[in-house]
């Protein structure tokens, strides 16, 4: 992550909150991350991350990248800009098999897309490394940038035109071997998504799979605002897609239709089976055992980072602001110092000295506002504690410290509200 230090004073941030909304934004997770400071608006569907925002997405993207890299997988990254061959081999580069290209002339004199996903050219790469069953399976990820010409972009960050995306992709020897990668990417995201703060509401959903499997499965985040239809399964704890939701799949699934409750959802993920449709037309294979000749089996596992995060900005907030969970947020603490007169600024300082010492993601209001524009920007912004050094508090022995959704405020000394925040801390 990179060294944000020099912007823990929140005097120093060059962005600032506003009390209302552009009048052009219609969603709510993009109408509070642009009052609170986190994103830009540049055009619709496209948005520019600002010091906050930025912060949240490599904190998502990290909490990612902890998890595929404990279970074997190695990040790369590909290029934005690509060569149309290996596509116009799958056909994927014809606009009326995939219509969210970006495609762009050379000046030297032919096209050019620009990446929307990644499985053709990584084939392309791949087969100057894989040629023997003993350099399968291999799991390799990346955190990128995504560029897609989506006709709707309505939703705020949730679905846009250009957004941040963890594409993973596995290359294994079976059908077999790839099945159990599979059910480890299942167990993995639902450890992510916990993790993330939507856990209880993100349903493993039976979706389409195209013409490479029966099934590829998404994982489907509840609420109203979302562009999809699911059916939950309450017993079974799975959701059905609207897409494949008949009788031939209720059937292989073992579910009457009358136990399936109809919600709206988002998708923030998927897992998906690629068999040998792309690699086998791109010529990756391998030698097995026996000295013959085997198309790579291949797997795609997507996670919208962007995505994600507007999602935990439309449902985690409340009518005050945003509402972060500790692990992404973008600070831990919040300092606000009311009226910043010499002993209460020291005290502030040296407590805001000691958490930072301690590694401990902390920003410092130290700006001359009045109380009220101090509690309302610290609501706004959404930081899991806010620690309040004032008048009252230093003559009650310290500083008011409360939780972004809490109602009580306790009074604690230094050491105590630095050993509680440890405590609680989690990176």
């Amino acid at each position: 992550m990179l060294n944000f230090s020099h912007i823990m004073r929140q005097s120093q941030l060059f962005t600032k909150t506003r009390k209302e909304a552009p009048t052009d934004e219609v969603s709510r997770n993009a109408q509070l991350l642009i009052r609170a400071g986190f994103i830009a608006k540049e055009m619709a569907g496209v948005y520019s991350f600002l010091p906050l925002g930025l912060r949240v997405t490599q904190k998502i993207s990290n909490l990612i990248r902890k998890h595929l890299d404990d279970a074997d997988c190695q990040e790369l990254k590909m290029t934005i800009l690509q060569d149309p061959e290996p596509w116009q081999v799958t056909g994927r580069w014809n606009d009326d098999v995939v219509d969210v290209w970006f495609k762009t002339e050379l000046n030297a004199g032919g096209q050019i897309g620009l990446g929307m996903t990644h499985e053709e050219p990584l084939i392309r790469v791949m087969k100057q490394y894989i040629h023997s069953y003993r350099d399968l399976p291999m799991h390799v990820y990346q955190i990128q940038a995504k560029l897609r010409n989506e006709l709707r972009a309505k939703s705020g960050i949730m679905r846009g035109r250009e957004f941040l995306m963890k594409d993973l992709y596995s290359f294994s020897s079976s059908q077999k071997e790839h099945e159990e990668f599979y059910s480890k990417m299942r167990m993995v995201y639902e450890k992510i998504f916990a993790e993330l703060g939507l856990g209880d509401r993100t349903w493993y959903t039976y979706a389409s799979g195209g013409s490479f499997s029966q099934y590829s499965h998404e994982f489907q985040t509840l609420t109203d605002v979302g562009e999809d239809t699911i059916y939950l399964h309450h017993g079974k704890k799975i959701a059905i897609n609207k897409e494949v939701f008949n009788d031939e799949v209720l059937r292989d699934l073992d579910i009457l239709k009358e136990e399936c409750e109809e919600v709206r959802a988002t998708e923030v993920g998927n897992i998906f089976p690629l068999a040998t449709g792309q690699s086998k037309p791109l010529g990756l294979s391998f030698e097995n055992k026996d000295g013959e000749r085997e198309d790579v089996y291949m797997g795609s596992y997507g996670i919208g980072i962007t995505r994600v995060m507007g999602v935990i900005a439309e449902l985690l907030s409340d009518k005050k602001g945003l509402v972060w969970p500790a692990k992404i947020a973008p600070f831990f603490a919040h300092i606000l110092v009311l009226d910043a007169e010499s002993e209460r600024m020291s005290f502030a300082e040296s407590l805001y000295s000691e958490l930072k010492e301690k590694n401990v993601d902390v920003l410092l209001d130290d700006r001359a506002l009045r109380p009220g524009e101090k509690f309302a920007d610290a609501d706004l912004i959404g930081v899991p504690y806010r620690i309040v050094v004032s008048e009252k508090s230093l003559a009650q022995g310290g500083v008011e410290v409360k939780g972004r959704q809490d109602d009580e405020v306790k009074i604690m000394t230094q050491s105590e509200c630095v050993g509680m925040l440890l405590r609680e801390y989690v990176r």
